[in-house]
């Protein structure tokens, strides 16, 4: 039944892609709501639970399609050319946005300061998608949409092991195993490392070369074997994934250029099986069961922590105002915090419910608000369409009054 929902709404999606481009129309609100009203507490459709095999089979090869992908968007050469901007709102921004969330968490809903800083974590990473018609519009200033798909390509990585460490402390064990974390922290990222370079000197030599046909599969089968060698040797798979996606971008430019369309194809698809799966697990009563300081620290983690955070991080930048404030807002929560959720979730700390609700709860209004809102704001980019025709209208006739 998962499964033809999916095919249902994916040829749904597809049919009204256009249309979604050019106006407040979202595809992947389209899945949250299909996963919403088919959920098990609504219509019972799908009979989805966060503890069903599959929510975090596919939580877990979803996001690490997402960060391999994203690593490739980001190669060394790429962060070179142009790292001010992306760089304040990764070194500042990020852990900025995470403080202020904590704090929100801390004061407002009362959960203790591991656990906060821990939600801080969790919806401090933002997602491109759900600004897609900001970041892909050619009007929008290019340093704009370089620092906006940069920050969102990286802070996916660099916020997990901030949610490792943090989840590691809640949990309240006198050990926190740091020996055993650092160490699947290192083999992630030597994984991550060592394979796609030993692929791409691989075909590099006079006794392999890839068919055209083939090519695109090349960065499939790089991603494949770190996935499988990170699962057999116990290495962080999230962060492995990201790493291989950086070099791979850096040391195989060629590589990267054939995977990167079909690539980002195969973790669009994981991302909107996962919100199907997520939009399902959330029903009225879900909702229900969250306190009014809970819908309060979600207005403060969209329409302060990530606005203040930037706003500090830009400080004397550069930006005009307008870029500054478009920045400001599209910090949509998506993916990485669905996934990162889900993993506290079947954690088992005692405040795993608790987070999971408020984390969806915020990621639900940010996909809602910040999906209908990009093509809006992009077209303030858009000179015509800067000064509305009423305005104009309104001038002239006012000179001709003068004119009298």
């Amino acid at each position: 039944m998962l499964l033809l929902t999916f095919a249902a709404v994916l040829l749904a999606a597809v049919l009204v892609s256009a249309l979604a481009k050019r106006t407040i129309l979202s595809t992947a609100v389209l899945f949250l709501v299909a996963g919403f009203v088919l959920g098990p507490d609504t219509t019972g459709v799908l009979d989805v639970r966060a503890d069903s095999p599959i929510v975090g089979t596919l939580a877990e090869l979803a996001l690490f399609a997402v960060l391999f992908t994203d690593g490739m968007r980001v190669g060394w050469a790429d962060l070179r050319s142009a790292w001010r901007l992306p760089g304040r709102a990764l070194g500042w921004g990020l852990p900025l946005t995470l403080l202020v969330t904590a704090v929100a968490a801390h004061y407002v809903v009362g959960l203790g300061w591991a656990e906060s800083l821990l939600i801080g974590a969790i919806l401090s990473p933002t997602d491109p998608v759900f600004a897609s018609a900001l970041v892909g519009n050619d009007k929008v200033p290019a340093r704009l949409r370089h620092l906006l798909n940069v920050e969102s390509g990286v802070n996916d990585g660099l916020a997990l092991p901030f949610v490792i460490v943090f989840l590691a402390v809640a949990a309240g064990s006198d050990d926190l195993h740091l020996g055993e974390l650092a160490l699947e922290v290192s083999l992630g990222l030597v994984v991550g490392v060592v394979i796609p370079v030993a692929a791409i000197l691989l075909e590099r030599t006079r006794f392999f070369s890839a068919s055209t046909a083939y090519e695109p599969l090349n960065g499939l089968a790089i991603g494949l074997l770190v996935l499988g060698v990170s699962q057999a040797t116990h290495a962080n798979l999230f962060l492995a994934a990201f790493s291989a996606g950086i070099t791979v971008a850096t040391f195989g430019p060629r590589q990267r250029a054939a995977f990167e369309h079909f690539g980002e194809n195969i973790a669009e698809l994981f991302k909107l099986a996962a919100l199907l799966v997520f939009g399902a697990l959330i029903s009225l009563e879900f909702l229900a069961e969250i306190s009014w300081a809970g819908w309060v620290f979600a207005f403060l983690a969209i329409f302060v922590a990530r606005p203040v955070a930037l706003w500090l991080s830009f400080l004397r930048s550069g930006l005009d105002l307008r870029e500054q404030a478009a920045a400001m807002w599209f910090g949509p929560k998506g993916f990485a915090s669905v996934v990162y959720g889900l993993i506290v979730l079947e954690s088992g700390i005692v405040a795993a419910d608790e987070i999971f609700h408020l984390v969806a709860l915020t990621i639900v209004v940010s996909i809602v608000l910040h999906s209908s809102t990009d093509v809006v704001v992009a077209r303030a980019f858009d000179e015509e369409a800067e000064v509305p025709a009423w305005h104009g209208v309104l001038r002239r006739r006012v000179r001709a009054v003068r004119r009298r």
